[in-house]
């Protein structure tokens, strides 16, 4: 049992040893272990109060985000909705255009057809004048052959004439 018992001398020694120990402690390491906890605390806080800020920044940055994104969408259906009012006005302008030069090249056709009408009656009347002064020629000349024929055609004519 003696080796559980501690013996005076052993007690008294290590006592003054701890004693030593901690009066060196505290006289040279104390004051610098108390302050490097102090100031790795203030680093702590200092960090803590940092990433509080970026957080806050973080959050003030995202809902700026948001809202240009907000903008950009405005914008760009703002974009979309100018862009289809212009292909819609192009559409409508290009359709007029057609019509206009549809009804210019209908009005064209007409014009020439007209012309070629014209043109093709004049003809015509000009093929039954020639074929009546031919027809005309031929039977004066069969008339003019027979004398009193002739002769009483004449007075006949000039009857007619004075009677008109």
């Amino acid at each position: 049992m003696d080796l559980l018992l501690p013996h005076v001398g052993l007690i008294f020694w290590t006592l003054l040893a701890f004693l030593i120990v901690f009066f060196l402690l505290k006289k040279f390491a104390w004051k610098a272990i108390l302050n490097g906890l102090n100031e790795r605390e203030a680093n702590i806080n200092d960090a803590i109060a940092t990433a509080e800020k970026v957080k806050m920044e973080m959050a003030q940055m995202k809902s700026e985000n948001e809202a240009l994104l907000a903008t950009a969408r405005e914008e760009r259906a703002q974009m979309l909705k100018e862009a289809k009012e212009i292909k819609d006005r192009m559409i409508n302008d290009a359709r007029d255009e057609a019509k206009v030069q549809a009804a210019k090249i209908i009005a064209d056709a007409q014009a020439s057809i007209q012309n070629q009408k014209m043109a093709a009656m004049i003809d015509i009347k000009n093929q039954v004048g020639k074929m009546v002064i031919e027809v005309s020629e031929k039977i004066l000349r069969k008339e003019l052959s027979n004398k009193p024929e002739q002769e009483t055609y004449i007075r006949q004519l000039t009857d007619e004439i004075k009677l008109n």
